[in-house]
């Protein structure tokens, strides 16, 4: 059964930082690519980045190029996303995803992604 697990969200000033974390677990599971996600209220859930599990392809969203980095630690199995100079428009529930299908264009869109976690709340304040 493939797990994965987000932590590190919270209440930040804006301006901010946070890291968020996404523990994969999983007998022999191996994602193609892994990806953020974030979710504001009323609104489709939003494509943040996304990360090769092998190797260091990254792909970003217009709206965070330059203030989030996403990375993954294969040994931990586990994907980060360093985000900062929030703003209080980055608030929302932020999930992790993975994609098991080997895609030579970045998958954007949340159907493309199989598995996903519970979510974490980020709030930035104004």
């Amino acid at each position: 059964q493939v797990q994965l697990v987000e932590s590190g969200g919270g209440l930040v000033q804006a301006g901010g930082s946070l890291r968020l974390s996404c523990a994969v677990s999983g007998r022999t599971f191996s994602p193609y690519r892994m990806g953020w996600f974030r979710q504001a209220p009323g609104t489709e859930r939003e494509f943040v980045a996304a990360i090769r599990w092998n190797g260091d392809s990254t792909y970003y969203s217009g709206s965070v190029k330059g203030r989030f980095t996403i990375s993954r630690d294969n040994a931990k199995n586990t994907v980060y996303l360093q985000m900062n100079s929030l703003k209080p428009e980055d608030t929302a529930v932020y999930y992790c995803a993975a994609d098991r299908t080997i895609r030579t264009v970045v998958g954007t869109s949340a159907r493309l992604y199989d598995y996903w976690g519970q979510g974490t709340q980020v709030t930035v304040s104004s």
